[in-house]
């Protein structure tokens, strides 16, 4: 029994009346149900329908979820992904030719840019195809191709392979590197660690514009090249190389090269950028070398000579600590026809001071072939000027 409450006059207070909330639970479950179709047709609540099978077991089917993740990351790596092959190095061991065996010396990346013809083209790294007797390029679909070595240049460790354009579909389109900001998002695309890996993705940003590596190419302990480069947090590894660094518009920016490989350095990966690239990449597609100027010295960098030849042989005034020796004139080459001499001293050239070896090839191939080039050097410690005209480097 339920106890209805009344007013009490008497006793002055009102009893509880304990059914009121019962009749409004009751009421509100009443709404939910009558709702419930409503909220399902509409997607509030997941739908369950439970249909018995022949044992009389309950199985439910639930509606599955589809969600879209295309992002613009996603659609740059669709356009350009194709375009991003495996460069596979084959070289031949062996003393004699006839028992000689060919293996895979290395595996790299390269970016397919070019379709002429029946030929398609693809620019990797030099040090990729360095020494291989034969070339494979591995395409996004697992097959091989043959592959031949246009030209390659250790210098900015650039190369061009040509290979058969029959079965090749998609191309990377360049874009421009000189508008690149540093922390925008970068897409480095390659085959890290070996074909295995084909085709991975990694992203990050544009972590530094124009930085300088030094780059000893001979080996001899001291630099003697200076590659700008774009430095980026996306993961490069061994395998990276000569794979595409992009932007969000699908574009490369950039050839991966080489990586910081140091216990305490990580998240430094170092890419050619390539408004820097494209004009040595014609070159060696066209003709299968970089043309450079020649002015036809042998140097060494003062930092690399005692002080007492800076005084006793180079025959410098007190101070002058930096710039190039001349060690060797060649024959009949423009140095020669403009009189410079053994021991001769560079200081500048185009009146930009000359500090090393690394600054005389800079200013030096910022000349064409057949320019002229202002040189102002010391000679038994009186300084002098003369006009050089460039030639072709020879072969």
């Amino acid at each position: 029994m339920f106890e209805v409450g009344l007013y009490d006059e008497r006793k002055g207070r009102k009893r509880t009346i304990f059914f009121t909330g019962l009749i409004g639970a009751i009421i509100g479950a009443i709404l939910i149900l009558l709702a419930l179709p409503a909220l399902e047709r509409n997607g509030i609540l997941s739908s369950r329908t439970e249909s018995s099978n022949e044992e009389g077991n309950n199985i439910a089917e639930e509606r599955s979820v589809s969600i879209d993740v295309t992002t613009d990351i996603t659609k740059a790596v669709d356009k350009v992904s194709d375009a991003v092959v495996g460069v596979v190095n084959i070289q031949k061991s062996g003393f004699w030719e006839d028992e000689s065996e060919s293996s895979e010396a290395g595996t790299g990346s390269g970016v397919l840019y070019k379709k002429s013809g029946n030929k398609a083209y693809l620019v990797t790294n030099y040090h990729v195809i360095e020494g291989a007797n034969e070339i494979e390029v591995s395409l996004k679909d697992g097959s091989r191709i043959a592959g031949k070595v246009r030209g390659g240049d250790d210098l900015t460790d650039l190369a061009v392979i040509e290979i058969d354009g029959k079965n090749i579909k998609t191309l990377a389109e360049f874009g421009d590197s000189d508008r690149i900001k540093a922390g925008e998002p970068a897409i480095a695309i390659g085959n890290p660690l070996g074909l295995q890996f084909a085709g991975s993705v990694t992203q990050g940003i544009i972590s530094g514009t124009n930085r300088l590596i030094p780059q000893d190419l001979n080996n001899d302990g001291n630099p003697d090249w200076q590659a700008e480069v774009i430095q980026t947090d996306a993961a490069i590894n061994p395998g990276n190389s000569g794979g595409a660094l992009i932007n969000v518009a699908g574009k490369v920016i950039g050839i991966n090269s080489m990586k910081i490989a140091e216990d305490a350095v990580e998240g430094i990966g170092l890419s050619i950028p390539i408004n820097t690239a494209r004009p040595f990449i014609e070159d060696l597609e066209k003709d299968g070398e970089v043309h450079r100027p020649y002015i036809g010295i042998s140097t060494l960098s003062l930092s690399q000579i005692s002080g007492y030849h800076l005084q006793e042989t180079l025959k410098l005034p007190k101070g002058i600590v930096e710039g190039v020796a001349v060690l060797r004139v060649s024959r009949l080459s423009p140095a020669a026809k403009a009189g410079m001499k053994e021991y001769d001293v560079i200081v500048e050239m185009e009146g930009k001071r000359v500090r090393n070896i690394i600054d005389l090839r800079k200013y030096l191939y910022q000349k064409g072939v057949n320019d002229t080039l202002d040189i102002t050097f010391y000679r038994n410690g009186k300084k002098k000027n003369e006009t050089l005209k460039l030639v072709e480097e020879p072969k």
